[in-house]
């Protein structure tokens, strides 16, 4: 059975390495084409032989270039937690992630009125899938309290999702943000770490995680990419 990605964040805390969420994105908005040739099974193979605490497969169709069909043809090749990144906006879509092999999905709080950002995290739970609840700014955080949700982990996404994430965002936004979740959350910093050096801040801020894209697809070396991350290692233990 596939591990939790809350499960898999904790294991790599306690082995002492930074636990990174590596991800699969065919494009991206702001930096173009990111598989450059490369076939998604095979790179999700790669990420999932490294110590990762999970993959993030984008599935957006516009913009972003992806499908559900990446998560249908990647979850049977590896056994770490499968993040499903998409604008979910229907029950139907998570029981469709929960049967298409994720482990976990993507919440937008600020594409969602209340009542669909509630009705979509109970229908995720309902389907055995785990929440991602990300935030951008205060009034997004704001929310999540004031209708008492508690996410599988809280992301703080360091760019704008309204501008496509093409603004230049940066670790500041978890920096800024960290310290005003409440004890005991997960907290994913997301977006803008372009190596070590930003997740060690994020770390440093209170995140328990960090989702990197980006910079891993554009590394020459993708593994060398991702043990970089992962062995700064985790608060406890540097």
């Amino acid at each position: 059975m596939r591990p939790k990605l809350t499960e898999q964040i904790r294991l790599r805390q306690r082995e002492g390495r930074m636990p990174v969420l590596a991800e699969i994105k065919v494009h991206s908005p702001k930096d173009g084409d990111l598989l450059r040739g490369r076939v998604p099974e095979e790179l999700a193979q790669l990420m999932a032989s490294r110590p990762v605490a999970g993959i993030s497969i984008v599935t957006a169709p516009k913009d972003f270039h992806g499908s559900l069909d990446l998560v249908r043809r990647i979850a049977p090749l590896v056994d770490v937690p499968i993040l499903r990144k998409d604008f979910i906006r229907t029950a139907d879509g998570m029981r469709e992630t929960a049967d298409a092999g994720a482990s976990a999905v993507l919440v937008t709080v600020c594409m969602l009125d209340d009542e669909l950002l509630v009705e979509l995290v109970e229908a995720a739970r309902a389907c055995g899938l785990e929440t991602l609840v990300e935030t951008y700014d205060q009034a997004d955080l704001d929310r999540v309290l004031a209708l008492g949700l508690e996410p599988d982990v809280l992301g703080i996404n360091n760019r704008d999702i309204l501008v496509l994430e093409v603004d230049d965002g940066d670790v500041s936004r978890t920096e800024e943000f960290a310290a005003r979740v409440p004890a005991g959350w997960l907290i994913l910093s997301e977006s803008a770490i372009s190596g070590p050096a930003d997740a060690e801040r994020a770390r440093a801020a209170g995140a328990d995680a960090v989702l990197v894209g980006t910079s891993i697809l554009q590394a020459a070396d993708t593994a060398a990419a991702i043990d970089a991350l992962v062995g700064i290692g985790w608060r406890e233990h540097v």
